[in-house]
């Protein structure tokens, strides 16, 4: 029983990573904590996104990875892919996953209730089982989940979600969407042999990256063979006698699939969760809308994470659910940074991204200067692979470094380290007197002149 009358002093809806790191720190400065879960712990990041997906994209870097050994003199046989073992193999890693989170969890004394919860008032829950608990705060971190169109035959396609329990892999995809779940999934299907096509309704892939980092993608990705139809609208998806699906678009011909990919954006978790009944204000795409310090209209509940819509990225999840857990439990108000927020795409090659476009700049700061090192890696060189890479500096007038894109192998592992040196506003000059690490790819960054 919590110090004010309540079940517990804190009840968490949802355990994602931000949800788990609310409740576990929450819990370490002397809350009495219980999260409620009706899936597995861990959440989308976990259990069906971005730790699944990134281990499908090591895999799939090993067709290109076997292709090039040989130019390095290892006597590579005939190789074969077989889909079955790669994913079992990831569930049985999701799975030690789910156990670890747990682990966690109950190491911090946090009550799991394996089941779902709605709100019943500003301080109440309900389990599915019908037991009544009461909390002097709720948190909510239910996520997002994958958007399927409302159109004829759309139930044919799957989303992401189901992306890593494929019974065989298919030889003919059609991926919806322009964003980084459609081009991550278009790369994976493309190294694994699958005719890979992307079919968008607008006229762009990665809207919010820069333009001249997405267009190098898309030149490499059809020279890889991934096919792209812009400006077409789905009208209705038909299954064959066969169980293959005939995709029908505006203006354009059928295409012939074995699957559909819906990959066109996520919604928040806010439908059935009682939220009206307990008087929380939803705003655009039915997120909950939250203040700097994540609390929503009702003082009682707050909110992170997907479910509020802001940044739909997992560590900004983590940083709100520690920042609301120190702020209410911790007595140390801390409210997230969203300037300079770092991202990527695990696309092939992979896409890392800090700060502003040019676009942006070019529209915020009127004057600024681009930097850019455009040049093919040395071990594309010796293995006779013509796919390039591109860096791109974008700088302030007072020399500042405001943004800074990259496309190319590592992309993501190089830019962790040098988004540190954009959120600390370092200029252009301090990037010039840092000694370059030769040979490497790293290095373009302090030699771009």
């Amino acid at each position: 029983m919590s110090k004010k009358g309540y079940d517990y002093d804190l009840i968490v809806i949802g355990a994602g990573s931000g949800g788990v790191r609310a409740a576990r720190v929450a819990a370490s400065h002397g809350a009495r904590v219980a999260i409620a879960e009706e899936y597995k712990v861990g959440g989308t990041c976990v259990i069906r996104g971005c730790v699944p997906k990134k281990l499908l994209v090591y895999g799939a870097h090993f067709a290109e990875d076997l292709q090039d050994a040989r130019r390095f003199g290892w006597k590579v046989g005939t190789c074969k892919f077989d889909w079955a073992v790669l994913r079992d193999n990831v569930l049985a890693e999701v799975e030690r996953l789910n156990g670890i989170y747990t682990d966690i969890l109950e190491r911090h004394e946090v009550e799991i209730l394996h089941q779902r919860a709605v709100l019943t008032g500003p301080n109440a829950v309900k389990l599915a089982d019908g037991t009544a608990l009461s909390a002097g705060t709720i948190l909510i971190a239910t996520g997002a989940h994958p958007v399927i169109p409302d159109l004829p035959g759309a139930g044919h396609g799957i989303s992401s979600n189901e992306m890593f329990h494929l019974g065989k892999m298919p030889k003919r995809a059609v991926i919806a969407g322009g964003g980084y779940i459609a081009n991550e999934f278009a790369g994976i299907l493309n190294e694994f042999a699958c005719e890979v096509t992307i079919v968008n309704r607008g006229d762009r892939i990665l809207r919010h990256y820069d333009e001249q980092v997405r267009d190098r993608l898309l030149q490499i990705s059809l020279m890889k063979g991934i096919a792209f139809k812009f400006n077409a609208p789905f009208e209705k998806v038909v299954k064959k006698k066969d169980g293959s699906l005939k995709i029908h678009l505006e203006g354009s011909s059928p295409i012939e699939a074995d699957l559909l990919l819906w990959a066109i954006g996520r919604a928040p978790n806010t439908k059935g969760l009682g939220l009206e009944a307990a008087g929380v204000e939803l705003g655009e795409n039915d997120a909950i809308l939250v203040d700097e310090d994540n609390q929503s209209s009702v003082p009682s509940i707050y909110a992170i994470g997907d479910v509020t819509d802001r940044v739909q990225l997992t560590p900004v999840a983590i940083r709100e659910g520690q920042a609301f857990a120190d702020t209410v439990f911790g007595k140390t108000p801390t409210r997230v940074d969203y300037a300079n927020i770092p991202s990527a795409v695990f696309s092939h090659p992979p896409i890392a991204a800090v700060g502003l476009t040019e676009g942006q700049a070019r529209d915020r700061l009127g004057t600024y200067k681009t930097y850019v090192s455009d040049f093919r890696p040395m071990k594309n060189v010796l293995a006779g692979r013509n796919e390039r890479s591109l860096y791109k500096l974008i700088v302030d007038d007072n020399g500042k470094v405001v943004g800074l894109h990259m496309i190319g192998p590592d992309a993501p592992e190089i830019l962790q380290a040098a988004a540190i040196a954009v959120k600390a506003g370092l200029t252009k000059k301090q990037f010039d007197e840092t000694v370059a690490l030769h040979p490497t790819m790293s290095e373009e960054l302090v030699l771009m002149r």
